[in-house]
């Protein structure tokens, strides 16, 4: 640590007002603390001191008679009254967590059987499985029970003891001399990994361990409306815990296989749909095939090219949400007929001679023809 002649305001280094009440300075301490795990700042190596330096700046701040020596002398009157805090005693930043936080290191324990890992899998669908819905069957490798010796660990037919060391808690406790005091740290038993018995003979198998790699095939229920790059949870259905702790989790990623004719947007679908010119100025109907059957599009008189017309509730499923459902959406393409005959060029030429400014008149402006024919909207 730096001599007292350059070490930071204890304020400073806790970023508290000089009037600042218990409840805040435990809070920033506490905030900076987590900033400083061990954990998070591997690649500091100044962590360790980082550290150090606010665990003073708690110690002085957190204590009354402390601080108001400190506010009236600063660092120097509280080494002159020897009522400096030190932390040179601790074997490591680990220790320094321990004693502020208790064992495990700051926002709870790292000791204690460790729980199974979770597992990925990803599955393809296409459009028309994620509008339904579908039963899909699925195979991974997962860490399991060894079916040789029944997760014990332990060779058929040979005895298990419970392990000397630990007497069966499978934890031990640790104590350390910190300027606090001792410091006493529950931690795993190093002779039977916390588990709290020891195979004579271990398993060949599973060399020991009660757990081996497994194929498993289940079926996953992948509900109507899912969205490419969604995952569906089942919990507990990853690899096996150790010593009987949880099993991790299965999430199973959805791939949803892209459409010739539909674009997904949120819950709706979107498609082109292709109108002759003749029949955009004139109106109609035309029907399209969407996912679920045919659907009608009412094309007004003048329609023009990108504007889009909707159908209400005839496009993908709300997630979760049963009988509620997107809408169809077409974004209109007027097609302007090409080769024409003889017959049609003179119907097309009788029709151009008789148009006018009125027949072309248009509220839109300018720009927002421009935004229309970009594709904004």
């Amino acid at each position: 640590m730096s001599s007292s002649s350059t070490k930071r305001d204890a304020y400073e280094v806790l970023g508290v007002a000089r009037d600042a009440d218990e409840s805040t300075i435990k809070k920033a301490f506490r905030k900076l603390a987590r900033e400083l795990h061990p954990d998070v700042n591997a690649h500091d190596p100044q962590a360790e001191e980082k550290f150090k330096e606010a665990a003073e700046a708690y110690e002085i701040l957190s204590d009354a008679e402390r601080r108001a020596t400190y506010d009236r002398y600063g660092h120097e009157g509280l080494r002159a009254g020897g009522a400096a805090p030190n932390f040179d005693g601790f074997g490591s930043i680990s220790d320094l967590f321990d004693a502020f936080f208790g064992g495990g290191g700051f926002g709870g324990g790292r000791g204690g059987p460790a729980p199974g890992g979770d597992v990925a899998v990803e599955i393809e669908i296409d459009l028309a499985d994620a509008f339904a819905g579908v039963k899909r069957p699925i195979a991974v490798e997962i860490v399991g029970r060894c079916e040789t010796c029944n997760g014990n660990g332990a060779k058929p037919g040979t005895p298990i003891r419970t392990c000397d060391r630990c007497g069966g808690a499978g934890r031990l406790q640790a104590v350390s001399r910190t300027p606090f005091g001792q410091v006493v740290r529950t931690v795993e038993c190093d002779t039977c990994a916390g588990d709290g018995r020891i195979a004579e003979q271990p398993c060949e198998q599973c060399e020991g361990l009660g757990r081996e790699m497994h194929r498993s095939e289940l079926e996953v229920d992948i509900p109507a409306g899912i969205a490419d790059g969604q995952r569906i949870r089942l919990g507990g259905r990853g690899h096996q815990g150790d010593a009987g702790a949880p099993s991790g989790d299965l999430y199973v990623l959805v791939s949803v296989a892209p459409h010739e004719r539909f674009l997904r947007d949120g819950d709706d679908l979107v498609t082109v749909l292709d109108v002759p010119a003749p029949l955009a100025a004139l109106g109609t109907s035309m029907d399209v095939d969407a996912i679920d059957g045919p659907a009608t599009f009412s094309i007004p008189a003048g329609t023009q090219p990108g504007e889009v017309i909707t159908v209400r509730g005839r496009g993908m499923p709300v997630l979760r949400r049963p009988g509620r459902q997107g809408d169809l959406r077409a974004m209109v393409n007027v097609v302007v007929p090409r080769r024409l005959t003889k017959d049609q060029k003179r119907l097309v030429e009788e029709l151009a001679a008789t148009i006018t400014d009125d027949n072309l008149r248009s509220d839109e402006t300018m720009v927002g023809k421009l935004r229309r024919l970009m594709g904004h909207r």
